[in-house]
């Protein structure tokens, strides 16, 4: 029913400002067998972690190690521009504020909770209040494991 468990910013059981948008701990999720949503910014030529503004400074090639199991969410327009310039086909990448779906870069649809869905759907679902009924591709979770129990 899901293809893709996908921790959101580096959380596995609850949302922990500690951990998110860290690179340990998303390359610890991604050993763990899920994939990581991260925040990402472009400032001055360089990369930054972090969700409400740039923080944790992160050179390209640690993301390039890890790309098959990201999901990055472009935190500005810089960077949206350099990922398509540079990286359009290596990385899964999307950009979105308020809006009730984006498509990412490898044609997946980031949809926000509680919006109808389709198989080619990610959820973000946080709170997992009520379990999903019809099949999407991928679940974002601040609880990853919780949702891979739901629904594995």
């Amino acid at each position: 029913m899901i293809e893709k468990f996908i921790s959101h910013r580096g959380n596995l059981y609850k949302k922990d400002q500690s951990r998110e948008n860290n690179l340990s701990s998303v390359k610890d999720v991604i050993a763990k067998g899920f994939d990581c949503e991260i925040d990402l910014w472009l400032v001055e030529g360089s990369l930054f972690l972090g969700h409400d503004h740039p923080e944790n400074k992160i050179d390209i090639n640690e993301l390039i190690e890890i790309k098959d199991n990201l999901w990055i969410h472009c935190k500005n327009l810089g960077l949206l521009n350099y990922l398509i310039e540079k990286y359009e086909t290596e990385f899964n990448f999307f950009w979105h504020q308020n809006d009730d779906y984006t498509l990412t870069s490898k044609k997946f649809i980031w949809t926000f909770p509680n919006k109808n869905i389709t198989k080619y759907s990610v959820i973000v679902d946080l709170e997992h209040k009520s379990k999903l009924q019809t099949p999407v591709f991928g679940i974002c979770s601040d609880n990853i494991y919780e949702a891979k129990q739901l629904y594995y």
